[in-house]
């Protein structure tokens, strides 16, 4: 329809054309309907959507309920623990396809990190559901991820320990905002130039050992390891 709008606003006289909003009113119109104009369509749809219950292509496939603006409102006020935000830390593609998995507790800003081989939905999933249900069951309720594709096999997690998963919108990787700021602070021990074959898990353990050592503002100036032990037990 965009393409029609834009002939015609070449080829009319004066400057008179009609837009591709235009256009779909009229097709879409008592009129139009009786000429069946919608068979002319693209997707030859006989009735309009409504354009604000259109689902983007990303959110597709993806459960309603699971939506991060389904996500109740405890887990935005972090009143509990056992909610999670995940990321992919990516490396230049030069070095290969290894990758690094970050896991932030909301509450206690308490982090794991997971050194993946592939981006492969299978394995990344695999690996978080390994180290969660390492943690006893209050400490692993939710997980919020972004929509890559390495994420998408939730089921994993709901059918085998129980975890809930939410999504957040396209292109909006803010909305998980605690697991992003914890990469930032990240970089400065695993630059995108690391050569993660050089780097072992007892390497990834002793950079969060060390973040979850550290003091922090938000926190009362408590470390994350402090706040997880007085509050529940870990393992």
């Amino acid at each position: 329809m965009p393409d029609i709008s834009g002939y015609l606003k070449n080829i009319a006289d004066n400057g008179l054309y009609a837009c591709h909003e235009t256009i779909y009113r009229y097709v879409y119109s008592a009129e139009g309907k009786e000429l069946r104009l919608y068979r002319h369509l693209f997707r030859s749809r006989k009735h309009r959507n409504r354009r604000g219950n259109r689902i983007p292509r990303e959110l597709r496939g993806i459960p309603r309920d699971m939506w991060i603006r389904n996500r109740p409102e405890h887990i935005d006020l972090r009143k509990e623990f056992g909610h999670w935000e995940a990321d992919l830390m990516m490396f230049q593609k030069a070095l290969g396809k290894a990758n690094v998995t970050t896991l932030t507790e909301r509450k206690s800003r308490y982090i794991v990190l997971i050194k993946n081989e592939s981006r492969h939905s299978n394995t990344v999933m695999s690996s978080i559901r390994e180290r969660l249900q390492k943690f006893s069951k209050p400490l692993r309720q939710t997980v919020t991820f972004d929509r890559g594709s390495e994420f998408l096999y939730y089921t994993l997690l709901s059918r085998q320990l129980n975890i809930k998963s939410y999504y957040c919108d396209p292109r909006s990787p803010w909305q998980k905002g605690t697991v992003e700021n914890t990469n930032s602070r990240i970089r400065r021990f695993l630059a995108r130039n690391t050569d993660l074959e050089k780097v072992s898990n007892d390497n990834l353990a002793a950079i969060a050992n060390r973040m979850n050592n550290t003091p922090r503002k938000c926190l009362g100036y408590k470390t994350p390891k402090e706040v997880l032990e007085q509050n529940l037990q870990i393992y």
